[in-house]
């Protein structure tokens, strides 16, 4: 019989396993991107002002985003907990995704405007001040750490040219004199503040 000769070499096997995977990941994956509910974003959905990309690159080279999830899955106990589950919309300017996978802390997709910007700063500088349980460590160089702006306009050019965010001129070019002698927690608010407008909370 036929698939005793597939069983019997493997050189054969993995390479029909192959096709058969490329296959069915190529008709799952390419028609995502001509969805236009993943493509087109939602509804509030901007890019990030200079601050907020200055405050992104903060939370990433922080590592927030390996305690941090930004992705509610449609699960009950997720939407009544963090509000509406996210959607692809909400992606489409962000580069990279911050999906993440563990949550030794709480969901932060949604935490835009939840807060104050003094909760937050406060939090940052000691998080068992205000969530006594609190397992995250404090961020006190935030404080006197302040932004520069070099590189600044640079990456706003890069998202537009290479990854098409909207971008203009006159957003590039003030991007340097927007965040330069900021303090790094200030940045940082700013970005934790815009997260979760794409779609009205519940």
């Amino acid at each position: 019989m036929r698939h005793d000769k597939v069983e019997k070499n493997l050189g054969l096997m993995v390479a029909l396993i192959l096709l058969v995977v490329s296959f069915g990941g190529i008709t799952e994956i390419v028609p995502l991107f001509f969805e236009e509910d993943n493509t087109v974003p939602t509804q509030g959905v901007r890019p990030l002002t200079a601050l907020e990309l200055e405050g992104r690159d903060i939370y990433i080279r922080e590592g927030c985003h390996v305690c941090h999830t930004q992705m509610i899955r449609p699960l009950r106990a997720e939407v009544e907990r963090y509000g509406h589950y996210s959607v692809a919309g909400e992606y489409v300017y962000e580069h990279p995704f911050l999906w993440g996978s563990k949550r030794t802390g709480p969901d932060l997709h949604r935490v835009g405007g939840r807060y104050s910007d003094d909760w937050h700063r406060a939090h940052l500088w000691e998080p068992r001040d205000l969530v006594p349980e609190s397992n995250m460590p404090a961020f006190p160089w935030l404080f006197t750490q302040h932004l520069d702006g070099k590189h600044t306009a640079r990456k706003m050019t890069i998202f537009r040219d290479r990854f098409g965010v909207p971008y203009t001129d006159e957003q590039i070019a003030n991007a340097a004199d927007e965040v330069r002698g900021v303090r790094e927690v200030d940045a940082l608010v700013a970005y934790l503040q815009n997260l979760g407008f794409g779609l009205e909370r519940n």
